[in-house]
């Protein structure tokens, strides 16, 4: 036991410098990450900000009974699997495909254009994202409207009409996320080995044949781990664009579990259910992590652990 104690010292203080620089990192996930998760007893509790959480008296699953009974549970479920399920199948494929055929250009000036170009809406705060797309779809001066009317059609009113609240949340979210997702792929690419290339040139395979039995195949295993992770998060869909793009007309259609929850919690002061919605969220989010991740080792060996 000694012998590993001293062992460990010494790799501590051999290390002291990195250690020192990891420790902000682990107070925030202590702070701000498992600090937290305490508070999540009130889901289990009727609880009052006068009484706190300790003398707040337990009610069991009062409050995911009330919320699996009400109506509110078969719309939010339904339209949070929408909007990820569909953001997912739609949206993920385009960083692949985008990094691949990005990785053909030859123009270097105009590989770093284009590449500049597309990350750069993620630099952009969701706020400043939700209103040019506000601006953009304005009935009176909006870009889109003034093509359609252009055409000799009359302006629409897409942000209040709940058949276009999930086509504009997916179309923006491939806008906004695909150039940075396809940094990824582009890191992945650069990793296989340049003989396979030239390997395959010599037997006379063609560009898109190499990007089909090379490139493809190359970086599946990124594919995979990038898939496993946007599938954990998949019912989790960001709070703060459907925040700002919703209003009541649409809720039928756009609201979500994060948006139930800060208007229970929040607005209404009903912190308990709002909790108890919450932790049902955060349990089928991991739940669908760990199937992903499952599938993902039977299919084809690679997974997050």
């Amino acid at each position: 036991m000694s012998i590993r104690l001293t062992s460990l010292w010494k790799h501590i203080k051999k290390d002291r410098q990195l250690l020192i620089l990891f420790i902000p990192c682990v107070a925030f996930y202590i702070i701000f990450r498992y600090g937290p998760l305490y508070g999540l007893i009130i889901a289990f509790k009727d609880y009052s900000v006068f009484t706190g959480i300790i003398n707040s008296p337990w009610v069991g699953f009062e409050h995911f009974t009330k919320f699996f009974s009400s109506s509110d549970f078969i719309m939010l479920f339904r339209n949070t699997l929408y909007l990820g399920l569909f953001t997912l199948i739609i949206g993920f494929p385009f960083p692949i495909i985008f990094a691949i055929l990005l990785n053909e250009v030859r123009l270097r000036w105009f590989k770093k254009t284009l590449q500049t170009a597309s990350y750069l809406p993620t630099f952009l705060s969701v706020v400043i994202i939700s209103s040019m797309i506000i601006d953009f779809l304005s009935p009176n001066n909006g870009v889109i409207n003034q093509v359609i009317q252009a055409f000799g059609f009359d302006s629409k009113y897409f942000l209040i009409d709940p058949n276009w609240f999930r086509p504009i949340y997916i179309i923006s979210d491939i806008w906004t996320s695909m150039g940075y997702e396809a940094i990824i792929f582009l890191a992945a690419i650069s990793g296989i080995s340049p003989t396979l290339y030239e390997a395959a040139r010599v037997d006379g395979s063609n560009r898109f044949q190499m990007m089909r039995h090379i490139t493809f195949p190359g970086i599946m295993p990124a594919i995979l781990i990038i898939f496993i992770m946007k599938t954990g998060s998949m019912i989790r869909v960001g709070f703060e664009k459907v925040m700002l793009l919703y209003n009541p007309m649409t809720y039928d259609v756009a609201d979500v579990f994060s948006t139930f929850v800060y208007r229970k919690g929040l607005l209404e002061s009903n912190y308990s259910y709002a909790a108890a919605v919450g932790m049902f969220e955060a349990v089928v989010a991991c739940v669908m992590l760990l199937t992903a991740n499952f599938i993902s080792k039977k299919m084809g060996g690679n997974g997050l652990w």
